[in-house]
């Protein structure tokens, strides 16, 4: 059976991309009789709260986007991830990195013109020695090889990267503690049981190094599909940030109908704009319609 997740960070209301890639990620599962795992990604304590987490629950419910079970949301796993930190560690693919992220954009380029940046590698073969004389409280890197990984995307078609040359080490635990996010969500849809990943395309150069992770941790990987990202007309990307998308003040003058039927109709599902509810645009779902590139949008 198909298991989908929801997986949202609850560091602030949710918005108008937030609901669009829940809307896809529930029609598709439930298009095939599957299931939706729910899971709050809070790893960062300072950014998170409890109020924003229920806020995010009433907002699926108001349009129609349930859930068949909740599990433990990330600030109570730590010990899952320490136990995968420990298991890489052993085969020898942990070291600890003193860089700065000053440091690490200084030596190196952004990844494909992007504000992600290539770890050069500074710290991989520091010996005992001169890793005894830093000072300041070191992060914690994956080493990775010179090998291409690919990802057979259900929406953007196949994506591949040479994990040295396009991503290089990465970080998996912070200087304070904290995992990382490529760590933890690998760590957490293996746990979950989550066969299908549904989110937005600005994440799909995550998916090879996750590909990669479950692999070294001996977990099937999920099936990926990225959907487009939500544009404002003068081109920028919508975000948290644009309060007149905030979903309260949508609310105040469209109908949870008509703000999924707008969502529909602007990815393709339908063929023109007009009320409809998850429910039946799950019935009519099919990633053959939905568009690949960024969407701009008008409500």
């Amino acid at each position: 059976m198909t298991t989908g997740r929801f997986a949202p960070s609850p560091s602030g209301k949710m918005h108008l991309g937030n609901l669009f890639s829940f809307l896809m990620a529930w029609c598709s599962a439930r298009a095939k009789g599957g299931e939706i795992v729910l899971r709050m990604e809070d790893l960062d304590p300072q950014r998170t709260s409890a109020e924003f987490a229920a806020q995010i629950r009433r907002d699926l419910l108001r349009f129609g986007l349930d859930w068949d079970r909740e599990v433990p949301c990330q600030s109570v796993r730590t010990a899952a991830y320490d136990e995968a930190f420990a298991r890489l560690a052993a085969m020898g693919l942990v070291y600890p990195c003193y860089c700065s992220r000053a440091e690490v954009h200084a030596a190196s380029a952004p990844h494909l013109g992007e504000s992600e940046y290539v770890y050069p590698g500074t710290c991989r073969n520091l010996t005992p020695a001169e890793r005894a004389a830093k000072t300041r409280k070191p992060a914690w890197r994956l080493r990775v090889p010179a090998e291409e990984w690919t990802v057979r995307d259900g929406l953007q078609g196949d994506y591949t990267e040479n994990l040295e040359r396009d991503c290089g080490d990465f970080v998996i635990r912070r200087a304070d503690g904290v995992y990382a996010y490529q760590l933890a969500v690998v760590v957490d849809d293996a746990d979950n049981g989550v066969t299908e990943v549904v989110r937005g395309r600005d994440l799909l150069s995550s998916a090879p190094r996750q590909k990669y992770l479950f692999h070294l941790l001996g977990k099937p990987a999920p099936e990926y599909c990225h959907v487009p990202l939500l544009m404002a007309p003068d081109g920028r990307r919508l975000s948290k940030r644009d309060g007149d998308l905030d979903l309260d003040t949508l609310l105040q003058r469209l109908s949870p109908e008509q703000i999924i039927g707008s969502l529909a109709f602007a990815a393709g599902l339908l063929d023109r704009r007009e009320p409809i509810s998850a429910r039946e645009l799950a019935g009519i779902f099919d990633w053959n319609r939905v568009r690949k590139e960024n969407i701009s949008l008008t409500l």
